[in-house]
């Protein structure tokens, strides 16, 4: 089991990195068929948040805009040769084709070590420090069987391709069907602290020192619209979203913030709120 402190999680057991990170799914574009973002404004974007402390980069090959700019091409760019200590996480599983918005099918088991491969390419990486099998493109998870897919994924593992494995959109039973097949380092399932449903499974994590890095920490469609939200901002003097962010964290130790921007200002400010310390009051409320 790891032993999370106030402000670092050791992800599998060895990786050391901070609970604030970044997430790169909103480098290339903003808004789900918006136009690109601005490639040197998303350059700058990374390596500002790396000097601002983020050690944990979480990214995908699938996050990319029609025109060409593609998330892990950025993370390259701008951060390699990769200082030491930076720990870059990524997906597989959803199948995008070039003309789609977002991924609509998912890769068969077969498909899994190109995709792996391809990640390794554009990050420019003889291994990956964390992979995670993303199951399912719909709203909520569903039971189907993910062994075949992560015995794939453990065989990778044991070829040292991968360092440690993740699992995302996922139920309890994947969870357990996956550990029988190898140790999961890590999950990144839906949840923030307005749409707390998945509270059983950051328990089970806490309980076996499991990191869980959630997708949409601020909502994702939109900032959360929440009187309580907005009380215990005022109180601070901060902003909803540093208080969405400053609340996961409090949740947990085991919690691994991954918000994501393709805005300076807005990195500036999520950042930030990795200071936030809320008190008994105001996590009271917020759970009210």
């Amino acid at each position: 089991m790891t032993t999370p402190t106030n402000d670092h999680f050791d992800i599998g057991g060895d990786l050391r990195v901070k609970r604030m990170g970044f997430g790169a799914m909103r480098l290339p574009v903003s808004t789900l068929g918006g136009p690109a973002n601005d490639r040197d404004t998303a350059l700058r974007v990374l390596r500002r948040a790396v000097e601002l402390g983020a050690d944990h980069i979480d990214t995908a090959a699938f996050y990319y805009h029609q025109s060409g700019l593609a998330a892990n091409e950025l993370i390259r760019t701008a951060l390699s040769p990769y200082p030491d200590g930076l720990v870059i996480a990524t997906k597989v599983g959803p199948s995008r084709g070039p003309d789609d918005l977002h991924p609509t099918g998912q890769l068969p088991a077969s498909g899994l070590r190109a995709e792996v491969e391809r990640n390794l390419r554009e990050l420019g990486r003889d291994s990956l420090d964390l992979v995670y099998l993303r199951v399912g493109n719909v709203q909520e998870p569903d039971d189907e069987p993910i062994g075949e897919r992560f015995e794939i994924l453990a065989g990778l593992r044991e070829e040292g391709l991968i360092r440690h494995l993740g699992v995302s959109h996922i139920t309890a039973a994947q969870l357990a069907e996956a550990r029988g097949i190898a140790p999961v380092a890590a999950v990144q399932n839906r949840f923030d602290i307005t749409r707390p449903a998945d509270t059983a499974m950051l328990e089970t994590c806490e309980r076996d020192g499991i990191g869980y890095a959630p997708y949409f920490p601020l909502g994702g469609f939109g900032i959360p619209d929440d009187d309580r939200v907005k009380a215990v901002a005022a109180r601070h003097g901060a902003t909803v979203p540093q208080v969405l962010l400053a609340g996961l964290l409090a949740l947990s130790p085991v919690m691994l913030a991954i918000p994501g921007t393709g805005s300076p200002a807005h990195l500036e400010e999520n950042m930030a709120a990795a200071g936030l310390r809320l008190t008994a009051e105001d996590l009271a409320a917020l759970r009210g």
